[in-house]
């Protein structure tokens, strides 16, 4: 009887942590600002404690976690109107490269060494410090450079090119199966998709393991190995 109450107990907590997170959103999930961060630990120590102690009532883990969503939701609601409340919270970007000189300060400030500036910078495929303009340590941790614009990727606006607009690339046959609502989205039936899979040398939708499209009839197709 004990076991089926920790199954059950995690369960509970496990799908509960899973609302929770998903509830604090998309941007919350991809890099954790400092107060996220902290409500994110906190929730996940409090859901382990009923896990490691059936005595613990459960209302006393979920409850909780409960109240810190509340907390984050509206701390993030309100730095979302004040911009001094977020710089407060959250604080500012700083400028660990102005106009190619390192600034020393704010690299002090910021606990970070002319090591991990190259490091951070080699991650982006830079290795040479000299052709950046700005290296910009944002709120998250993340490291953003922008190049002098002599050595910044050319656009196609700069070679004066007008490349046409493909669209975006949906997967239309996911691992053998074939995905319907995408298909339809591209204005295509099966029959469209046998052709151009026989073009690649497969009878079928179950032969390949990937296979994309775009509205203007680009196809990118991978079969299955055997």
């Amino acid at each position: 009887m004990s076991l089926a109450i920790v199954i059950i107990r995690t369960l509970i907590v496990y799908f509960s942590l899973l609302a929770f997170m998903r509830l604090m959103g998309k941007r919350q999930l991809s890099e954790l600002e400092l107060p996220e961060l902290a409500v994110a630990v906190l929730i996940a120590d409090l859901g382990a404690h009923p896990l490691q102690d059936i005595g613990i009532p459960l209302l006393n883990g979920l409850l909780p976690m409960a109240v810190l969503f509340c907390c984050e939701a509206l701390i993030s609601g309100a730095a979302l109107r004040s911009p001094r409340l977020r710089s407060a919270l959250f604080g500012r970007p700083s400028f660990l490269v102005a106009e190619g000189r390192i600034n020393q300060r704010e690299m002090r400030r910021a606990r970070f060494t002319p090591d991990e500036l190259m490091e951070q910078l080699r991650s982006k495929n830079i290795t040479d410090l000299s052709q950046v303009q700005y290296a910009i340590l944002e709120t998250d941790g993340e490291l953003n450079a922008v190049l002098y614009p002599p050595y910044r990727p050319a656009t196609a606006e700069d070679l004066g090119l007008s490349p046409s607009d493909g669209g975006y690339p949906v997967i239309v046959v996911n691992d053998g199966r074939v995905l319907s609502d995408n298909l339809a989205a591209l204005g295509r039936d099966e029959a469209w998709l046998r052709r151009e899979l026989a073009r690649f040398g497969l009878a079928r939708p179950g032969d390949a393991y990937l296979f994309t499209a775009d509205k203007k009839g680009a196809v990118f197709c991978a079969p299955k190995e055997a």
